[in-house]
């Protein structure tokens, strides 16, 4: 038999400077240990990398060294985000670019190439075993099965994590063909070794006729890849042929050792016209072939020759139609193996193991930092909540006094000259925080970060719209009949919700930031005045006669001077109370509790890669801390609602009893105005420090927000380049061979899933992929065989045209083999 086709190996670029000086920089950065404490670690990466990537010959020794950095760089994801600052540079295997360099920035794109290296290598350990013994033969086939396996791997678990568009010869198309290419030849290998081993005619002829399935659905759908070379499509396509006329020859020998005549000639016929379409290819195939091919050629024609003389002369069956004949059984007896270097990859990981140990194991997972920054938004979120409503309760007894007129009334009637010392207590601290110009300069702090969070948000929004947009235009393109995925706005995974949510806070916010200045230019004035010298103060607030104090009227004013007083320490404790939550909340560091709960994560599941979602269980034990505060805000409320009730019974005593002229008056609306004035400073100030707060906490979540929608829009785009292949491929079909026009929406069908978001975090989030795992008959697991080199790509040369079926069309494993009207039409009998 031909020697079957190896995977040429991708070569990368020196990587300048090293991975180490990435990491370190990353973690000096990021992390608050400082690198020197993984010095071994970093050295033992750069070597990793080094043996992985000058791994050239095909010798067993070197799937360790493949096996071991690929470990490492899974673990890496875990502690380490996707673009580490290390540009990675590998050339194409495959294609019309190997010259050509690709740079990315990307972790998971350096682990993309390090598991195709892998494939490769098995099957060039596949090619280099000899298959002239069952052993070798057996070797070869779990080889060519390991290396599918691997590809199948790169395709449906690697790839779609990477984030960003994959080289052209790691596409999916291109990894597909390479699979099917794989399992052709390990299942060549099985069909070899029966033959070996003298099986009968019937099997035989399954494995044959399932050789020639995997050879043409390898063929199919590398015509949809942009790197597949047209030398390797037309070798898939003689190799197609000639296992399609090997199963029918075998199957002819089982019709004649069942005497079952006619039908023996109508096989042998199909089989004739079989091996003769291979041969079509011998212009663009090697030798090699065209000699297995040529050989069975002959054997066809000199059994054919036979069975038609002994039909014609001596049993004179009919020679059924090529309709009647019964379509050839399959045995498939390979399926894609994912080799145990990423299978067993944890249990390799470990002190003592044969990978060595995890490398930066003391290093806090990158996704302990995430989990970390979640946990701080819930904790501060649950505490702010707990203090607005204590501060809104301020807020309504404050309220409750400037309706009734206090402290204004009192102060005047106490101290009917100069300005009391409440007054001037307030003044200074109105003073001390900068008055007006104070209030102006915080307001424009919070503005500029409400700037930078609407610069983010509106990047998000026209992502997505560019996004939606550019669908709609393949769709208008394409037709709705073709282009069937979703559109942008009916995919789960779209964040545009999230970001129509975010809008909707933003403009609330917005609305929330002109009350807030309305207060600022509503009591400007008198703000200004408490901020300016004492001696306009005392112009402001007029000296009134010295009231005629009766017992009741000093009873009442002293009843409520003592209530007054009595809400002064109230608020106070109420102040040392908010204090006291915000400075819990400020000690509530959850990084230790992380760390062991990350450490049982790894010590159980070392290439697990950690999850901000791990750790939900954890932050709710933690935030149940912060119920006890529920009571205490009932009680607030109910000590407040106790405290009015006396202070307003109080009131109406003091109003009654007292007898006001028009300089008292007067006195007490300036005192009043003052102290109003003072109350909203105070309450602009809580305002100015939760904007603020709340634009910060905003922007951590919309940068957060970001990378989702980025991650989504990348996972779009690929997809619809993918479609755009399948649709345009299946459009150049029908061109050439009468393909129903329903081929693009098959194509799309057989390997469409819904499009998943990445990454939200720290760490990657693997995202499932489009293409399901291929599911194939019961199987041997996987080993090697003998190489003819990957040829370079050529530019596409004319394909000769495939055979059609009967009634148009072309020829697909699921109708079974059929081949061309027998050559002597019905039969040949007398």
């Amino acid at each position: 038999m031909s020697t079957p086709l190896h995977i040429p190996f991708r070569k990368s670029a020196p990587l300048t400077p090293p991975l180490s000086t990435a990491i370190t920089s990353y973690i000096s950065s990021k992390y608050d240990q400082h690198p020197d404490m993984f010095k071994t670690d970093l050295v033992t990466i750069d070597k990793m990398r080094s043996d992985a990537v000058n791994v050239r010959d095909a010798h067993g020794s070197e799937l360790a060294k493949l096996g071991a950095y690929a470990a490492v760089l899974s673990a890496a994801s875990g502690k380490f985000p996707v673009d580490i600052g290390a540009d990675f540079t590998w050339y194409p295997a495959l294609g019309y670019n190997t010259q050509r360099p690709l740079t990315q920035n990307n972790l998971q794109f350096e682990r993309a190439n390090i598991i195709y290296n892998l494939a490769s290598l098995y099957s060039q350990l596949a090619v280099s075993v000899s298959r002239s013994t069952s052993d070798g033969l057996r070797q070869a086939c779990n080889y060519f099965s390991s290396a599918a396996g691997t590809f199948a791997h790169l395709r449906t678990e690697i790839i779609p994590t990477m984030r960003s568009l994959p080289p052209e010869d790691m596409d999916v198309m291109t990894l597909e063909a390479l699979e099917n290419l794989m399992l052709a030849q390990a299942q060549e290998c099985f069909w070899q070794k029966a033959v070996m081993d003298g099986m009968k005619d019937s099997l035989i002829s399954k494995l044959a006729a399932k050789v020639n399935d995997f050879y043409a659905e390898a063929r199919d759908i590398a015509k949809q890849s942009d790197t597949v070379s047209t030398e390797w499509i037309h070798h898939m396509t003689a190799k197609h042929h000639h296992f399609a006329a090997a199963a029918q020859y075998r199957a002819a020998c089982d019709a004649l050792e069942k005497s079952k005549y006619g039908e023996e000639v109508a096989r042998l016929q199909d089989a004739l016209k079989c091996v003769n379409e291979g041969l079509r290819e011998e212009s663009y195939v090697s030798k090699v072939v065209t000699t297995d091919l040529k050989g069975l050629k002959q054997k066809i024609v000199d059994t054919l020759r036979r069975a038609e003389k002994d039909n014609d002369l001596i049993y004179l069956a009919p020679v059924p139609s090529k309709a009647e004949l019964a379509v050839l059984q399959r045995a498939s007896m390979v399926k894609p193996v994912v080799p145990k270097e990423i299978t067993e990859a944890s249990a390799k990981l470990v002190p003592g193991g044969e990978y060595g140990p995890p490398l930066f194991q003391n290093l806090v997972p990158f996704a302990v930092h995430m989990a970390g920054s979640i946990y701080v938004e819930r904790r501060d979120r649950a505490v702010n909540n707990i203090i607005e409503e204590l501060e809104t309760l301020t807020v309504q007894l404050r309220e409750t006094l400037q309706s009734l007129n206090l402290p204004g009334s009192l102060e005047a009637l106490e101290k009917p000259l100069g300005l009391p010392p409440g007054l001037m207590a307030h003044v200074q601290e109105v003073r001390q925080t900068g008055g007006v110009e104070g209030l102006l300069r915080a307001y424009d702090d919070v503005t500029k970060i409400k700037s930078n969070d609407k610069t983010v948000y509106e990047e998000c929004v026209e992502i997505l719209r560019l996004e939606e947009e550019e669908d709609q235009k393949m769709r208008q393109r394409h037709g709705t009949d073709r282009w069937l995925r979703k559109p942008s706005k009916e995919v789960e995974s779209n964040p545009i919700k999230q970001i129509e949510e975010y809008g909707s806070i933003i403009q609330s916010a917005d609305n929330s930031d002109r009350l807030i200045m309305e207060k600022i230019r509503m009591f400007e004035a008198s703000l200004r005045l408490m901020q300016g010298s004492d001696a306009g103060l005392r112009d402001f607030v007029p000296n009134s006669s010295r009231p005629k104090m009766n017992v009741q009227v000093d009873k009442t004013a002293t009843k409520l001077r003592q209530l007054l007083d009595e809400t002064s320490r109230f608020e106070s404790a109420r102040k040392r109370l908010i204090e006291k939550i915000r400075e819990r909340g400020k000690a509530d560091d959850i990084t230790q509790a992380l760390l062991l709960e990350a450490g049982k994560i790894e010590l159980e599941q070392p290439l697990k890669p950690i999850e901000a979602a791990d750790f939900e269980t954890l932050f709710a034990e933690r935030l149940r801390a912060y119920d006890e505060y529920q009571p205490l805000k009932a009680e607030e409320q109910r000590k407040q609602d106790s405290l009015t009730t006396k202070i307003k019974d109080a009131n109406t005593a003091f109003v009654s009893s007292r007898k006001v002229d028009d300089s008292l008056k007067e006195r007490e609306q300036a005192l009043q105005t003052l102290e109003t004035a003072y109350s909203k400073h105070q309450e602009v100030i809580g305002n100015l420090d939760s904007g603020r707060k709340f634009y910060n906490d905003l922007a951590k979540l919309l940068a957060r927000l970001q990378q989702e929608a980025k991650g989504f829009v990348y996972a779009r785009k690929y997809e619809a380049e993918q479609m755009e292949m399948d649709i345009t491929s299946a459009m150049s079909n029908l061109r050439i061979s009468s393909t129903p026009a329903a081929a693009p929406i098959a194509q799309y069908q057989k390997h469409q899933k819904p499009v998943q978001q990445p990454v939200q975090q720290p760490q990657a989030q693997p995202v499932p992929s489009r293409y399901p795992t291929r599911s194939q008959a019961p199987t041997r697991q996987s080993e090697t065989a003998t190489p003819l080199p990957a040829p370079q790509a050529q530019r596409p040369l004319n394909v000769p045209s495939v055979p059609t079926v009967q009634g148009g069309g072309v020829w697909t494993p699921d109708q079974g083999i059929r081949f061309g009207p027998p050559a002597g039409g019905a039969g040949r009998g007398r």
